[in-house]
Parts: structure tokens; sequence; C-alpha cells
């Protein structure tokens, strides 16, 4: 991972990336430049390889082809990441996942601080106060000492928003952070990411919440068959879909 002048441009930039599992194609030569400070909505059917495109971002999964620029880092197939390069990208792109993935012998604090002692080097003060803050940020500073499994779903999802927040990134990603969630409970959740939308944050979302895509996002992205099929406004794509693709997925999940 090096430094490139040119990924300034550019908040998130990835070129040409492809990624198989075996036999099986999941991104085909798929690329995306996000700007700073936008947020760019990724719908479309299962299966279309939206979360392995959004997991190559950080590197939980490692693309087989195509170039990524994130902040001023740049990755390409064959280039050597070492440990701490990797930790510094995963500090600037922060993720929060369909799953909660908190620890469940931990309250919500600890949940917060711990990983800012590990990665930060924060001590335990500081990254206690940065926890507190952030818990009253999403509206749950009263849950500070309970643990998830004495909070709802709804919660526990703003819990891990925190705690992505807690490493103080430039960008987030979120991979249908509301799809294991009842609708009502889910608003909670969508109501942090607009908050986070209208400070500036820069943000690629996943998501079935076409209400959310069309009010919050700046571009709106459908990937089909391993492919970004088209993109463009959200009021664009949504009322003059230009592929029949997309016009068939929105039927889908519009009419439902």
């Amino acid at each position: 991972m090096a430094a490139d002048s040119t990924a300034v441009r550019f908040g998130i930039q990835l070129d040409n990336i492809s990624k198989r599992y075996g036999d099986n194609l999941v991104l085909d030569d798929v690329s995306l430049h996000v700007e700073p400070g936008t947020v760019t909505a990724l719908i479309g059917p299962s299966g279309a390889g939206k979360s392995t495109f959004l997991r190559c971002i950080n590197l939980l999964e490692r693309p087989d082809s195509g170039t990524i620029r994130v902040a001023q880092h740049t990755i390409e197939p064959g280039r050597v990441i070492n440990n701490r390069d990797l930790a510094t990208l995963r500090r600037t792109v922060g993720m929060v996942f369909q799953s909660f993935n908190l620890f469940p012998h931990m309250s919500a604090l600890q949940n917060i601080s711990f990983p800012q002692q590990r990665v930060l080097g924060r001590s335990k003060e500081k990254a206690d106060e940065r926890a507190l803050q952030l818990l009253d940020r999403v509206g749950l500073k009263e849950k500070a000492h309970q643990h998830p499994g004495r909070c709802s779903g709804g919660q526990q999802q703003r819990i891990a928003i925190a705690r992505a927040l807690a490493l103080d990134p430039s960008i987030m990603l979120f991979d249908e952070p509301t799809s294991a969630l009842d609708p009502e409970v889910g608003l909670e959740v969508l109501a942090v990411m607009r908050e986070l939308a209208a400070e500036g944050m820069t943000m690629i979302v996943v998501t079935h919440e076409m209400q959310f895509a069309r009010d919050v996002s700046d571009t709106l992205v459908v990937m089909a068959d391993c492919k970004i099929i088209e993109q463009g406004s959200p009021d664009a794509v949504m009322s003059d879909p230009q592929q029949a693709r997309t016009r068939q997925f929105l039927r889908a999940v519009l009419e439902r």
C-alpha cells in the first residue's frame, strides 16, 4: 500500500475490480468513484456481489484484479500490505455489518471503548469518555452499562455504529444495516445514518431501503449479475431507469 496523490480527488476510487471464489464469479470488472463527503447507495438483487464489493474496499476480501484507492492508499493485486498499513486502512474505513458483532460479555460502553484502546492506543479514561459521547450521539447514553443481550436489535446496531465511529474514520461502509431489524426498529438506525450524511461523512450503503436511498444518497448504483448496470442521481435512476434489469428490480422492491 502506497501513498498516491491522485487518490486525494476521490474519497474512494475502485477500478476494474474482479473477484472469484473458485469457479464462481462474484465481481466482474466493477468500477466506482465516490467523491469525499457524498453518500452512495448500492442496490440490487441478492447475489449481485454488493456485499463482496463493499468488503473489498477495506480488504476483508482481497480482489483478484483491479485497483482500489482509499484516501491516500493504493491497493493492487500482488502488492504486499503489512499489518500496519492494513490497520491504517481499516481505521480510515469504518464498517457496519448486517449482524451487530458486539462482544456479548462486554457492556455497550466497553464494546466502544475497548477497540479505541487496542487500535488507537487511547487511555481507558479517554476511550470511555469518547464512548459516552458517541452513545449520547446515537441516543443510547442510558444503555452504557447494559450488555448487548439486554438491548433491542436497533439499539445493538446503533451501538455498532458508535463503535465504528469511535476509531474516527473518514469513510463509513454499511452492509444492509437494517436487514435483520423490524421496519420500525430500523428507522432508529436510519436516523443515525441520515445525521452522518448531513454532517458530510463519506458513505457507501448497501441497502434495500428505497426511501433512504432516494432521500439521502447523492448517487444511486444498481448492481446485478456481478456488475454495475446503472448509476446516477436517485431521482433519475428510480424515475427513469435506462436498463430493463433495473426496471425489473425496482418493480419487485417498490410494489411488494
